[in-house]
């Protein structure tokens, strides 16, 4: 099969899949869509082409995007391996692919780092929010002036651009981050 039949049988797929799950008969998807079910059986089963205004309309009824019907099925990105980064202490999974949802990178972190010291430098500024919660151990961040420790099932959400840092306390702690791009240059490279 070619890439293109690939693509077609995939979306074919999609759209019967989505209609099943919504536990829609063919007459159901049909009214939604304005196209009779004996259309929309043609198109499920590849017994008829689909016209990008008839995908459109399926598309809107099944209330999902035609890039999410057209994506690719690539399974190159279902295992997400760790990144190690001693100069920075930490490991991290990111957990989203380049296109996260609204520009935001979600990663895991494993912090062998400890907090810093005041006074040890300038703590760092960007434009953007960060957010964290502490899956395991205890984190200390320093947000401007202030030192906020974050426990185990305590999460935090602050504006990046009052200088911070963080690191872990009395040993390695872990954290479910998601972060912005300026967020992700900071703190992920």
């Amino acid at each position: 099969m070619t890439q293109d039949g690939d693509v077609d049988s995939l979306v074919r797929q999609r759209i019967r899949g989505l209609r099943v799950a919504r536990g829609w008969s063919l007459d159901d998807l049909g009214s939604r869509c304005h196209q009779s079910a004996s259309t929309l059986s043609r198109i499920e089963t590849g017994a008829r082409r689909i016209s990008l205004d008839q995908l459109s309309g399926i598309a809107r009824a099944l209330d999902t995007t035609l890039d999410q019907l057209v994506a690719s099925d690539s399974d190159d990105d279902v295992v997400i391996r760790p990144q190690r980064n001693e100069e920075q202490g930490f490991t991290s999974w990111q957990l989203n692919g380049d296109n996260g949802p609204q520009g935001m990178t979600v990663a895991k972190l494993r912090l062998t780092r400890p907090a810093p010291t005041r006074g040890a430098g300038e703590l760092p500024v960007h434009p953007g929010r960060d957010w964290f919660t502490v899956l395991s151990g205890t984190v200390v961040l320093f947000l401007g002036e202030r030192t906020i420790r974050v426990e185990a099932g305590e999460a935090a959400s602050f504006s990046t651009m009052t200088p911070h840092s963080f690191g872990a306390e009395g040993g390695p702690a872990e954290i479910l981050a998601i972060f912005d791009h300026g967020g992700e240059r900071t703190h992920l490279h």
